[in-house]
């Protein structure tokens, strides 16, 4: 049999408009273990089996989107957002057509003098988080309130939507 060369082209794949579901599942688990382990002192596990520099230096500053809780009672809902290290200056909350609009920027710098060394590091980061307002809102009366790190932003709802709820009865034939 003879060996007669075979010349192989590399085709790249067809682009498609499917989103990657396995790509943004993975992103999700890998957030989720970088938030689980951050809090003991573990080195991120993404870090751990991705392949990179060893000599990277792990900086402290990640920044996605805020966590955010929403609660509602018979006259208002509430959100809260964590944003440690955010000043009130570097928040924005806006009303945009039916939507309730939330962004911020988180700056950080370090810098370290010693004998030997010059050490000087900057990180920025953004988010954006838009809500939509139910009709029952009553937009004059929004407030946003920040301390210890907490956003709350309390939606105060209309007088017809205070309403008691007024029950029918069901009958039964």
């Amino acid at each position: 049999m003879a060996d007669v060369p075979v010349e192989v082209k590399k085709v790249a794949p067809a682009q498609t408009n499917v989103p990657d579901v396995w790509h943004s599942f993975r992103s999700e688990m890998d957030r989720l273990f970088d938030r689980f382990s951050s809090g003991f002192g573990f080195p991120s596990l993404r870090r751990m089996f991705d392949v990179e520099p060893a000599w990277r230096p792990a900086s402290s500053f990640s920044f996605a989107a805020p966590a955010i809780d929403m609660s509602e009672d018979e006259k208002v809902y509430k959100i809260s957002a964590e944003l440690p290290g955010i000043d009130a200056k570097d928040i924005d909350v806006s009303i945009s057509g039916d939507m309730l609009v939330l962004k911020g920027e988180k700056r950080q710098e370090k810098e370290e003098t010693n004998r030997d060394y010059h050490f000087s590091e900057r990180s920025y980061g953004s988010f954006q988080r838009a809500f939509e307002l139910p009709s029952s809102v009553d937009r004059n009366k929004i407030a946003a309130d920040f301390s210890n790190g907490v956003l709350t932003i309390t939606l105060p709802k209309t007088a017809e939507a205070q309403k008691p709820v007024k029950k029918i009865e069901v009958k039964s034939s």
